[in-house]
């Protein structure tokens, strides 16, 4: 009767262990997945204001520069638009390398889980 009661309570803790793992990760899936549909809405609105920004600043450049020297001010405004891309791929690069792991809490969790279990 003493080996069942072990076992049983052995097997009620690594289910209460799971279980408590599970919610880590449903959590974490939450706060990912709200964090990237931020990220996403975010990026589609900087990139259509960005384009009609740009797209007017374009237009005024040409209609102020375009009378006199047209081919300096569409040099300009292809300097102008090499320059955004070059910033804006800085900052992904950047944006990409600064993110965290996903799911850290729950891996990190899972392998001292596994430490602790490993004879």
């Amino acid at each position: 009767m003493g080996l069942l009661n072990s076992a049983q309570a052995a097997l009620a803790g690594v289910l209460s262990l799971a279980r408590t793992r599970l919610e880590l990760f449903g959590t974490e899936l939450q706060v990912e997945t709200a964090r990237l549909f931020l990220a996403l809405l975010c990026a589609v609105i900087v990139l259509l204001l960005g384009a009609l920004a740009t797209a007017f600043a374009a237009l005024a450049l040409m209609i102020w520069l375009g009378q006199g020297n047209p081919a300096l001010a569409a040099a300009l405004i292809a300097l102008a638009f090499f320059a955004l891309a070059a910033v804006a791929a800085w900052s992904m690069r950047r944006l990409i390398h600064a993110r965290p792991r996903a799911f850290d809490a729950s891996l990190t969790e899972l392998e001292r889980d596994y430490a602790a279990l490993k004879p």
